[in-house]
């Protein structure tokens, strides 16, 4: 197995497309055809992870949190960042980072909060608009099938709940085709008029280059008349922060303890509690204070997040409660949650859990 090899069970899971646009996710550090001896799960990269990983012969590291987030000019080993990207060269270790790609899948980090909290229908927060795409193409009656198959098992015309769809017109087309092709009618072609029907299909867009592949290689002719469209419904599968319920209301003083001991935090700070119960929780992992108006939108009691600063509690607004858990008592799930994945897709060596606490905060 190499490395190219594990970034394809990553990705399946979270794919990177859907990742936000600030954040560096993907292979930071490393050659992809690499062959695996070992693979380390952390939250974080730091010099004692790489430490960790010659430690257990792991050549690749899994990090949530990406080692490199903005761009680095010189290598000296100057900062933490610096010398971690240095040891993991110097050892020939690997470094990928998923964040927010995975901070965005429906079975992500706020899936993974909630299903700490027992909530139940979950659905995303804040819904990504502009990740589903739409392939229109023009092909001979007689190929119209099979041309819809091929695409279909190419991961086309499957989104939500919904397999295999598409739509088609029939209607009387003229193809130009390359003057140096082979000349049969209808096929790879020369110039000819045949009624032809244009099929259309929606995709993810992590999915195009793999749809246009199978498209050029399925289609009977050399240069095949095609358009994409972006498409700007928010996708209800992928998106940033969650809102599920409590089986049962609660004073929201008991929820926040309730919070306390299933995060496993040593500190919540909060906003004036609500004189009703709490019933429909709003989560999202890492900074959340961007969710604020959304969680009210969405009618949640409260909402679970981190990085919170002083007026931003004030946007609660007796409409909401605001719990700051902590940035690393967030996320620190995620973790298991990877090695528990991974382990089920690769089973010829073990996946190995970070024993490495990097949480910078301490509490008093």
């Amino acid at each position: 197995m190499i490395i190219q090899d594990v970034i394809n069970h990553l990705h399946n899971l979270a794919p990177l497309a859907y990742a936000e646009d600030f954040d560096n996710v993907g292979l930071l550090v490393g050659n992809k055809n690499e062959k695996v001896s070992g693979i380390l799960v952390t939250l974080d990269t730091l010099e004692t992870l790489v430490d960790e990983a010659i430690e257990n012969n792991c050549n690749l590291i899994v990090s949530f949190h990406p080692i490199i987030f903005s761009g680095l000019k010189k290598l000296t080993g100057k900062t933490y960042v610096e010398r971690v990207v240095i040891k993991a060269i110097q050892n020939n270790i690997a470094i990928f980072s998923i964040h927010t790609a995975l901070d965005n899948a429906f079975q992500g980090v706020n899936s993974i909060i909630c299903d700490q909290l027992e909530l139940t229908n979950k659905k995303i927060l804040i819904p990504q608009s502009g990740t589903i795409k739409k392939l229109q193409t023009y092909v001979p009656k007689a190929d119209a099938e099979a041309l819809r198959t091929t695409l279909f098992n190419a991961g086309a015309g499957s989104i939500g709940n919904y397999e295999s769809c598409s739509f088609n017109v029939e209607g009387e087309g003229t193809y130009l085709g390359n003057e140096d092709s082979n000349p049969v009618i209808g096929k790879k072609g020369i110039l000819h008029t045949e009624k032809e029907t244009a099929i259309s299909v929606t995709f993810k867009k992590h999915l195009e280059s793999k749809v246009l592949k199978t498209l050029f290689e399925a289609h009977p002719y050399e240069e095949v008349a095609y358009e994409i469209s972006t498409l700007e419904n928010n996708n209800q599968h992928i998106g940033i922060g969650m809102i599920g319920e409590l089986k049962n209301a609660m004073k929201t003083e008991d929820c926040l303890k309730y919070i306390k001991a299933k995060m496993q935090t040593d500190c919540i700070r909060y906003s004036k509690p609500l004189n009703k119960p709490i019933k429909r929780i709003a989560v999202l992992g890492g900074s959340g204070s961007f969710a604020i108006s959304a969680a009210k939108a969405a009618n949640a009691d409260i909402l679970i997040t981190a990085d919170l600063k002083y007026h931003d509690f004030f946007s609660a607004e007796n409409e909401i409660v605001l719990a700051d858990i902590g940035h690393y008592e967030s996320e620190q799930f995620t973790k298991s949650f990877l090695v528990d994945y991974l382990s089920k897709k690769i089973t010829n060596f073990a996946i190995i859990l970070s024993k490495t606490n990097t949480n910078p905060i301490k509490y008093l």
